[in-house]
């Protein structure tokens, strides 16, 4: 049974509090990123599934995910 997706953060402008922090915009604010509530080995599946569906950009937190559709792939973790 599929589970729903609770999106914590899509396409942001660039004057979000989190965006005017940075010197470029990011990939919310180009409307190819989303983070995702997600925990523990639910986050595993969903960074497979991500990346064989051709997200590249992955940032794992405690609590949630962060997937986007960057060119060149990058990870970090919160």
């Amino acid at each position: 049974m599929a589970s729903p997706l609770i999106l914590t953060s899509a396409y942001r402008c660039p004057e979000h509090p989190e965006e005017i922090k940075k010197k470029k915009g990011g990939t919310h604010t180009q409307g190819i990123a989303v983070d995702i509530r997600v925990f523990g080995i639910e986050q595993i599946r969903l960074v497979k599934h991500a990346y064989d569906t051709g997200f590249r950009g992955f940032g794992i937190a405690n609590t949630f995910l962060h997937i986007d559709l960057r060119r060149e792939p990058a990870k970090w973790i919160y």
